[in-house]
């Protein structure tokens, strides 16, 4: 079994070493253990350090892409490179290599398709007060939004099996934490938490400019994904909200309507009807949308069957010999 360390960077000459250095050389389980470092634009030495320490693969975006980008990189390149499992961890040196083999077991176990180091930051006390508070809210909004608890959502430290990650997509240009949650979620992935001790990373984070940039629009994506994923439940909110707001000038005209005095209250009924006819359309294109949604559901188990029959039939016809992608 095959496991491939993807690593994101941003100018991360400083630390990347000592994240390589930190990488087990085995784990029980594993066969073959590889690194994958992803250079996202830096403006420094990151890919020649990635290469000085024993990278075993190097990808270097010709300009700064964001970390979603990266991550879908990654993803990419380690299943081009036939890895089993993926570990995705960050170039900051944040999160501990010596939990690698806590995130792989599951896989290894048959227990979980993903495997997410949880950091428990809403009681981790080298946060600040706020920092923590919005993490409780993110935590609980994410888990409304999903149907079940998600112990930590945007943590990047995470273990993912081959049909997981040959099922992801990222549609965001910014984070892909929460989006590949959904998606594996909604894809019915079995997701499991492990807790871990990250070390103390004193800068702010290089990928993540602003926690403030970073919990808007982390928010706007969950709303996105749910959204492409259920959009008649969507809509169906919206224009049920619509249609009640309509209903109060109608019933407000036909009261007074009822007492003889309509006459002078038509643009109540003009405005009321309009807007329920609003709320009409607004649920129709929820239908067409949840359609579509169906559709790419139906495309998508297609193609993934398509995918492991083409699996098969080269482990089928497979001669002994294999090739290796060289560095990019």
């Amino acid at each position: 079994m095959k496991l491939i360390v993807q690593i994101p960077c941003l100018n991360e000459s400083d630390s990347l070493s000592n994240v390589l250095r930190d990488i087990p050389a085995e784990i029980p389980g594993i066969d073959c253990i590889e690194t994958l470092v992803i250079d996202d634009g830096s403006s420094d030495d990151t890919a020649t350090v990635a290469t000085d320490h024993g990278a075993v693969h190097v990808i270097r975006h010709r300009r700064n892409r964001g970390l979603a980008a990266a991550f879908q990189t990654g993803i990419d390149s380690c299943l081009r490179l036939n890895a089993d499992i993926i570990v995705n961890t960050d170039g900051d040196n944040q999160y501990p290599g010596q939990c690698i083999p806590s995130l792989v077991e599951p896989i290894v176990a048959g227990r979980a398709d993903i495997v997410v180091g949880d950091r428990n930051p809403e009681r981790d006390s080298r946060n600040k007060l706020t920092k923590r508070v919005l993490y409780r809210i993110g935590r609980i909004f994410v888990g409304m939004v999903v149907g079940q608890d998600i112990p930590d959502p945007v943590s990047g430290f995470r273990a993912i099996s081959r049909e997981a990650a040959e099922r992801t997509s990222v549609v965001s240009n910014y984070t892909y934490t929460i989006e590949t949650l959904v998606l594996w979620l909604e894809k019915g992935m079995m997701i499991e938490f492990v807790g871990v001790v990250t070390k103390t990373v004193n800068r702010p984070s290089r990928l993540l400019k602003s926690s403030r940039e970073f919990v808007f629009r982390s928010a706007a994506t969950l709303l996105r994904v749910f959204f492409m994923y259920h959009p008649l439940q969507s809509l169906s909110f919206v224009s049920c909200t619509i249609f009640v707001i309509g209903l109060i000038p109608v019933a407000r005209f036909l009261f007074l309507y009822a007492f003889g005095k309509g006459d002078g209250h038509v643009q109540s009924l003009v405005i009321g009807t309009s807007t329920i006819v609003v709320a009409i359309l607004i649920f129709v294109v929820g239908l067409l949308a949840d359609l579509v949604a169906q559709n790419r559901r139906l495309l998508e188990a297609k193609l993934q069957r398509n995918s492991t029959s083409l699996e098969h039939a080269e482990t089928h016809y497979c001669t002994g010999s294999c090739t290796r992608m060289e560095d990019c």
